[in-house]
């Protein structure tokens, strides 16, 4: 897009890979970062709840049977460093469970709401005990119970734009603040399941990412990940779009015209 300033994206000195699908180098969330990028229109800001905040709240330390709780922990912790809970330790949790640690949403949720927000791709185990506390689990039983509560379908939307926020946080590898085109492209579908938003935009989106030779977008900042889900909100009809007056990053003004040739490619045919 001739004449304007494109935002520089930060690279990393090593590609991310997609959480569970390998070793406990595998990536998640990290609380804080923010990215460079756009502002969005009408500025949009994340919800006050802390993240990983169970509505819940604080419970008494008497809720659970802690020394239940920590063994849970320490059966899963990593065997260099047995304060934290790395991804093959929670890929062993979701087997006791019987979800899928790729491809279930609820294996997020779960996360978000225990508080992992310390390191990305990990849960220590003060967060672990505090998590245990607020959704007063101490067992592998009770934490299957709690399974059917962590459908992102019970997330009002702000809950759902933190923990949406939390998905990229926790992906991240190390101290990278960027993810990888290809772990975007595999997370969002994941994310933004049950109908967030809808399917021919997301479809489209990836397909964007997919396709597009632009360098700077092989890596996606914190600011684009959320701007696409706020963008999905505010602007239901491609048509209404106005570029000369977005403050939406330039990735989402690329991805319009992108629609925009598509549909006419398709008038041609």
């Amino acid at each position: 897009m001739a004449g304007r300033k494109r935002k520089a994206t930060e690279s990393a000195n090593q590609p991310n890979k997609m959480w569970g699908t390998s070793s406990s180098s595998s990536s998640y969330h990290h609380h804080g970062s923010t990215s460079g990028g756009a502002r969005r229109r009408g500025g949009s800001s994340s919800s006050s709840r802390k993240e990983g905040g169970s509505s819940s709240g604080r419970a008494s330390s008497s809720a659970i049977d802690e020394a239940a709780a920590l063994k849970l922990f320490e059966d899963i912790s990593d065997q260099e460093d047995p304060n934290v809970a790395n991804m093959e330790g929670i890929s062993t949790l979701c087997e006791q469970l019987g979800i899928d640690p790729l491809e279930d949403v609820r294996v997020l949720v779960l996360l978000w709401k225990m508080g992992a927000a310390k390191k990305p791709a990990e849960i220590c185990k003060e967060e672990w005990m505090q998590g245990c506390n607020n959704l007063r689990v101490d067992s592998i039983d009770k934490f299957k119970a709690l399974l059917p509560s962590l459908d992102v379908g019970f997330l009002d939307r702000e809950d759902f734009k933190d923990f949406y926020k939390f998905c990229f946080q926790f992906n991240r590898q190390g101290t990278h603040k960027t993810l990888e085109k290809d772990l975007v492209i595999a997370l969002l579908p994941i994310c933004l399941s049950e109908g967030r938003v809808p399917s021919e935009r997301l479809q489209s989106f990836c397909e964007f990412l997919e396709t597009t030779k632009d360098e700077s977008y092989s890596k996606i900042t914190l600011d684009q990940w959320r701007s696409f889900l706020d963008f999905c909100y505010e602007v239901e009809d491609l048509a209404t779009y106005d570029e000369s007056s977005s403050a939406w990053p330039v990735l989402i003004d690329e991805y319009v015209e992108f629609m925009e040739k598509k549909a006419k490619d398709g008038k041609k045919k």
